[in-house]
């Protein structure tokens, strides 16, 4: 477990599944995430079954330190570790918790967990234009924009740039001092 101020980070167990069904059916996080399929609850569970199985991956659930409520979930995925790099996702279950910090502590945590756990070099993400809050959040944690990959994305019935952003231990130990 991976503990901040306001958020911690622990693995998933079962009991989180519902909660994140529940969030796959949020349009606005689904949206800002780029996701058309509508998953089935069986399919999410089959999912973190595979996932719990996989080396490349650590996933882990969001919650507040003053009452273990699960707000959310993220995702250290493709771990490529002969070039000590992986890919990073995370997702706030519910448009009430955007905008409090949250989401900054998280990946923060996870940014932690990367380079003083898996002793990983970079953290590697995407982000949609059209989510520019998750942008900032990024930015404050340290991420930079490395390139855009010009109107990938087709939703809702327009064009959205994917951001591709990084951060690299020396920056994230930049960071902490």
């Amino acid at each position: 477990m991976t503990i901040g101020d306001r958020v911690y980070l622990r693995p998933i167990h079962g009991k989180d599944i519902d909660g994140i069904f529940d969030s796959l059916q949020e349009e606005e996080g689904l949206y800002m995430t780029g996701t058309r399929k509508v998953f089935t609850k069986e399919e999410v569970q089959n999912a973190y079954e595979r996932f719990n199985k996989d080396s490349t991956r650590h996933d882990f659930a969001i919650c507040l330190v003053e009452n273990d409520q699960m707000i959310g979930d993220l995702a250290i995925n493709d771990i490529d570790w002969d070039n000590r790099k992986a890919m990073f996702r995370i997702a706030l279950h519910n448009k009430d918790n955007y905008g409090k910090g949250y989401g900054t502590e998280a990946v923060k945590l996870a940014q932690k967990f990367t380079f003083e756990e898996l002793k990983l070099n970079r953290l590697e993400l995407q982000v949609y234009s059209h989510n520019p809050r998750g942008i900032r959040s990024y930015e404050k944690a340290g991420f930079k924009r490395e390139g855009v990959l010009r109107q990938s994305l087709f939703m809702n019935g327009r064009y959205s740039d994917e951001i591709i952003m990084s951060i690299l231990y020396e920056e994230y130990a930049e960071g902490k001092s």
